[in-house]
């Protein structure tokens, strides 16, 4: 668990049920999500990779591709890890600093209180409805 030291979480509880989940930056489509895993913000990989903590290669070209900060199960996340980079997709745990328990708690009452579009998701900022 120590891996898990420096990655900003958040600690859920609805009804008896208690998840803790893990922040990261991904550039993996939702597709890819594993089932709990809810989409904070979408942007492009240059705005977020300011968000990370490690250095990564976003200007050779994908700077401009699509990525998302997400919130990843802890339970889900050696599955979701492995279904991202399977792919070749960026999965990096989010900055502690800047995306800060706080951060976490603004972002996801934002993501719940989102107006639902006619397909059952959050709009452009969102990404799988919470359920």
């Amino acid at each position: 668990m120590r891996e898990f030291s420096s990655t900003p979480s958040i600690g859920i509880t609805i009804g008896r049920q208690s998840r803790v989940y893990y922040a990261f930056v991904t550039t993996a489509p939702s597709a890819l999500d594993s089932p709990s895993t809810v989409t904070l913000y979408t942007a492009t990989l240059s705005d977020l990779a300011g968000f990370v903590t490690a250095d990564i290669d976003h200007v050779n070209g994908h700077g401009s591709g699509q990525a998302r900060l997400v919130l990843v199960d802890a339970a889900e996340l050696a599955w979701h890890r492995a279904r991202c980079w399977g792919q070749h997709h960026l999965l990096a745990p989010a900055d502690p600093v800047l995306v800060s328990p706080t951060s976490l708690q603004h972002w996801l009452w934002q993501r719940l209180q989102a107006p639902l579009d006619a397909a059952g998701s959050a709009g452009e900022n969102g990404g799988t409805a919470l359920m």
